[in-house]
């Protein structure tokens, strides 16, 4: 039994006055190993001023869905029932029609902004072409409404960043960039395909808040492809959830996130980390939780004392991106590191790897300054170092098994005989949950989260004493993040190592850490355990993150976004909105993390 039951006019649910809508929906594609059937027979719409949320794991046709409706699909797709854009049928447009039709009557924010933008022209040459093309501004007009867009989606210095390349830009600001060029022609609908991935939970939030503005006053429809389950509970009206091409469950938010149906969205849900809820989510001990870690007698396995790291920067100061820092990594402690995007966490990853150089200050690995030591010194102190980057895919060599991924580690450092290195890998395999065939596969034949299983098994395999995990689940479905952390949780308590855990979702922070340490500006705010600072922070900065931070459950969700509201105008803060007028947006009223300094972050500064 589902709540899926679209009662509308018309047939196979489709309501006259929906600004999208998918009636009866196949998409098959042909391959060499025959025809896929991505979409199969889905109806759904998009009524104006409404937000339908559509989720679901990698590979269920969410993304492939939304495509239909700019007609942007490969030519080997074959797409049969009806998708209409307000009154256009989108399979009757010819190439002239479908580029009227994007951009007017309805936009897109794609998930990756580095490939959605044009690495050679300008921001500003990109925000005017659409203009332009659209017959809405031209000339110095059309730069006034570019540098307008990019203040409304809270971007500082808006005429500087127009002359800027979108390498120049931080991952944040791209997306930005993206939503403004989304909105420029005030289209009927808008279809946002994980539109925050990227960006902090400050600045989501205050994106959701713009984009929960422009729907209400503008009367935009949108639809929300993402795997954010706060996101929904803080966006949506109704929620749909597809399987496999499938559309298995509908109904309103509080329905379907409340009291789904589906077994398939019980388990989606049953996923998602909570904040709040500490430790033991996922069926681990309250043990787990480390509030009774105590600081260990024997030294710490990292230790940063005032470190201090610079950029140098040709004909300018050095930028200052970690300012003084100082904090402790005991053995079976994980740490977990927060902040926004600039704060400085990779920063600290990677010199705490020996990879970039410490200005100043000290960073000892076992009681030893990296700093003081030699290339032999470091390459015997690098066996006890384990490091589980944030993409895998770029971490992994594509030309090398997953057996010799794995491997690697073993071969350079000359540990055993090719027997041995065999059975240790094995062993890996069964530890990360992964099938002994998985051997003599390739990178490219595994999914996300296979490939991140890999990559924790390869920081494993020299049972390191230390482990550096940089952002290790933020690309991964909600289900298989949840089995990667259940996973990375039970290793932690089987082989006691030391953790530096760097994330910005505060949820996965609670669920893992001993003791949180709060990054702003390269300096450390606040520290503590768990406890103390995700439950009870004192310091301003760390209570505007918890604010931000969605939950997957749409009453409570409103409650904490309402508060955050309420938190900001205490701190002298405007919550963004949209100021409108006669049908043209005018402006945005920045909130509190919708900003960012430009004096000092987020300025496309490598490393920062």
């Amino acid at each position: 039994m589902t709540t899926l039951d679209i009662s509308t006019e018309g047939e196979a649910g489709y309501r006259s006055d929906a600004v999208l809508s998918f009636e009866d929906l196949h998409v098959r594609f042909g391959t060499e190993f025959g025809t896929v059937h991505a979409v199969k027979g889905i109806s759904l719409d998009v009524q104006p001023g409404e937000v339908v949320a559509l989720v679901g794991e990698s590979g269920s046709g969410k993304s492939v869905t939304s495509m239909t409706a700019l007609g942007l699909l490969p030519s080997n797709a074959k797409v049969s029932g009806t998708i209409r854009v307000g009154d256009k049928v989108v399979g009757d447009l010819d190439l002239r029609g479908l580029r009227r039709m994007r951009g007017n009557d309805v936009a897109m924010v794609f998930q990756e902004p580095m490939t959605a933008l044009n690495p050679v022209l300008t921001i500003g040459d990109q925000l005017t072409e659409a203009l332009q093309l659209h017959g809405i501004a031209f000339g110095k007009l059309a730069d006034a409404r570019a540098a307008e867009l990019l203040h409304m989606v809270g971007i500082p210095e808006p005429e500087r960043r127009l002359k800027q390349y979108p390498h120049e830009l931080s991952g944040g600001q791209r997306q930005r960039v993206v939503i403004a060029l989304a909105i420029s022609c005030d289209p009927k609908v808008i279809i946002a395909d994980e539109p925050t991935t990227a960006l902090d939970v400050t600045v989501q939030a205050d994106i959701l808040d713009l984009l929960r503005s422009l729907k209400d006053k503008l009367n935009t429809g949108i639809l929300l492809i993402t795997h954010n389950m706060g996101v929904v509970a803080d966006m949506a009206d109704r929620v749909a959830v597809m399987l496999k091409g499938d559309l298995v469950e509908m109904g309103t938010a509080d329905q379907v996130l409340n009291h789904p149906q589906h077994e398939y969205t019980r388990k989606l849900l049953g996923a998602v980390p909570h904040l709040g809820s500490g430790p033991g989510q996922f069926g681990t001990s309250d043990d787990h939780a480390g509030e009774g870690v105590t600081e260990a007698v024997e030294r710490p396995a990292l230790d940063l004392r005032n470190l201090v790291i610079e950029y140098q920067r040709l004909g300018k100061p050095p930028f200052r991106a970690v300012d003084d820092v100082s904090f402790e990594v005991h053995k079976g402690e994980i740490v977990g590191l927060v902040g926004e995007s600039g704060s400085g966490k990779s920063t600290i990853a990677r010199c705490a790897l020996g990879l970039i150089p410490a200005a100043s200050g000290s960073v000892s690995i076992f009681g030893t300054d990296f700093g003081r030591m030699r290339k032999r010194e470091l390459k015997d102190l690098r066996k006890r170092i384990g490091v589980v980057f944030q993409d895998p895919a770029a971490s992994l060599n594509p030309r090398m098994p997953i057996g010799e991924c794995i491997a690697e580690p073993l071969v350079v450092h000359q540990v055993g005989d090719a027997t041995s290195q065999q059975e240790r890998v094995y062993e890996l395999l069964d530890a990360v949950e992964l099938p002994r065939a998985a051997f003599n596969r390739y990178p490219h034949e595994m999914s996300g989260g296979q490939r991140q299983r890999v990559s924790i098994a390869r920081a494993l395999t020299l049972d390191p004493e230390l482990l550096v995990a940089d952002e290790p689940t933020s690309a991964l479905d909600v289900s298989v993040q949840a089995s990667v952390l259940q996973m990375f949780t039970h290793l932690q308590e089987r082989y006691q190592f030391a953790c530096l855990f760097v994330s910005h979702d505060l949820a996965v922070i609670d669920l893992l850490a001993h003791r949180v340490v709060v990054m702003q500006n390269g300096k450390i705010v606040e520290q503590g355990l768990r406890s103390e600072v995700l439950h009870d922070p004192r310091e301003e900065y760390t209570k505007r993150l918890l604010a931000a931070a969605p939950v997957p459950e749409p009453g409570e969700q409103r409650r904490r976004r309402e508060a955050r509201h309420e938190l900001l105008r205490s701190l002298g803060d405007q919550v963004a909105e949209l100021d409108y007028d006669g049908g043209v947006i005018k402006s945005l009223k920045p909130g509190a993390g919708t900003g960012v300094d430009p004096h000092t972050r987020d300025g496309g500064v490598p490393g920062a």
